[in-house]
């Protein structure tokens, strides 16, 4: 593979502006707390009140978009939970009070990692054999808690690419239907009508996401038929509650609108599911490690329903995969066979990347596989948060060349470009 020079990285100065919710909160919370802090700000002198709030102004305002829209919105949450009169306080008051319901969140302040990359819904304007894409993120902030965040941009035949530039602020999602917070199934979140893509951040909101959505790969799934594309862009990924995981489905057809579902039966209790972009034989069909060591291929009727063991695929051969062996992101459909990318773990937990190729039309038939990695952490990229790693959660064709943004030791993002064909003639 050939190393590109753009690296993404952590940043402390991303921050987004969030509800600031606790426990005491809640109208019937023992001790009135939430209350007393809304009487305390309603007691302070007009002047005074002002005073606050133009300080919070100065401090915060230039950080975030739609600031002060955003305290009123937080004051009206406020308002309903709390049984509160309106009419009792001021505009600015109103907005104070907001702002004490509100925090900044440092969203990708530890670590960016584990990328993936699908063609972008607009393709408008493109020429000369490149492709607009879309490439998502894991975002790790504040209290390691995992989130995914998003890049726009374009890549060429020849490897190289483009990175759309990003606003100084970000935006969170909006929950359609706010009452679905403890939901344990699925939620719509929306992206907001005037942010970009690449300022919008999804956090977790169910209780089973509360510490973190990781991993997401993405793909653009096909639903056409004689001929005639039909996309949606699904996304696997791990929804960790603290306690326990569970697999699921974010799905959109225009990146303005999410759904985020569970994955029903027994293969959705696992991690590393990615999806084939189109049906086989029929039938919806994954690939993932059901055993913790091994890969399997998975077939189901249903999206959202992934029942049964499936059938084994490959198992660590050579020595740099021998603790386990895990998927990399989705199937990409070449002449030759189903494409896929694998990670080895081997000696000192030390990750790498493979790579394998399946029968187009019987993917359990595995027609070879590398025995070398095609990408190693090497030099500076040992050094991370979890060190020796290299991970990506996919890669995207263009022409006959891919495009691997990959995850380097859970720090830091890089790029790296290969020619299909010498995949293909480094597998046996």
């Amino acid at each position: 593979m050939r190393l590109l020079d753009t690296r993404l990285h952590a940043d402390p100065s991303r921050v987004v502006l969030r509800p600031f919710h606790l426990g005491w909160q809640s109208r019937n919370a023992p001790g009135g707390r939430a209350l007393k802090l809304v009487e305390d700000v309603a007691s302070l002198s007009d002047a005074r009140a002002e005073a606050e709030y133009m300080r919070v102004l100065r401090d915060f305002a230039g950080r975030h978009w739609q600031t002060e829209q955003m305290f009123e919105e937080r004051y009206a949450e406020v308002e309903a939970n709390l049984g509160l009169d309106r009419a009792d306080y001021t505009g600015v008051k109103r907005k104070l009070i907001g702002a004490y319901f509100c925090h900044e969140y440092t969203y990708a302040a530890a670590a960016l990692m584990n990328p993936s990359i699908v063609p972008h819904p607009d393709q408008t304007g493109i020429r000369g054999g490149s492709c607009r894409f879309v490439m998502s993120l894991r975002a790790v902030g504040e209290g390691h808690i995992s989130s995914i965040v998003f890049r726009e941009g374009i890549a060429h035949p020849d490897g190289t690419f483009d990175l759309w530039p990003q606003a100084g602020f970000a935006t969170s999602v909006e929950l359609e239907d706010e009452s679905l917070t403890d939901s344990v199934d699925g939620v719509i979140v929306n992206r907001h009508a005037e942010t970009t893509l690449g300022n919008t951040v999804i956090f977790p909101i169910t209780e089973q996401q509360s510490n973190g959505l990781e991993d997401l790969r993405l793909v653009r799934f096909d639903h056409g038929t004689d001929g005639k594309p039909d996309y949606e862009w699904i996304g696997t990924y791990t929804a960790y509650s603290g306690s326990s995981i569970r697999s699921e489905l974010l799905r959109t057809h225009d990146f303005a609108q999410f759904a985020l579902n569970p994955v029903h039966g027994d293969a959705g209790r696992n991690k590393g599911m990615a999806l084939f972009p189109e049906k086989i034989g029929g039938k919806y069909a994954m690939i993932g490690r059901q055993d913790g060591k091994n890969l399997y291929l998975l077939t189901s009727d249903r999206l959202d329903t992934w029942d049964g063991e499936g059938t084994l695929l490959m198992e660590p051969e050579y020595p740099w995969e021998f603790i386990q062996i895990g998927n990399c992101g989705s199937p990409i459909r070449t002449d030759a066979g189903w494409l896929f990318f694998t990670h080895g773990v081997g000696a000192m937990r030390k990750y790498s990347l493979g790579c394998a190729l399946l029968d187009l039309d019987d993917p359990t038939k595995l027609i070879g596989r590398v025995k070398e990695p095609v990408l190693t952490a090497e030099n500076a990229d040992r050094s991370g948060y979890v060190p020796n790693v290299v991970y990506t959660c996919g890669a995207l064709r263009v022409g006959e060349r891919l495009l691997v943004p990959y995850g380097i030791s859970d720090s830091a993002v890089g790029f790296a470009t290969v020619e299909i064909q010498q995949l293909l003639d480094l597998m046996v």
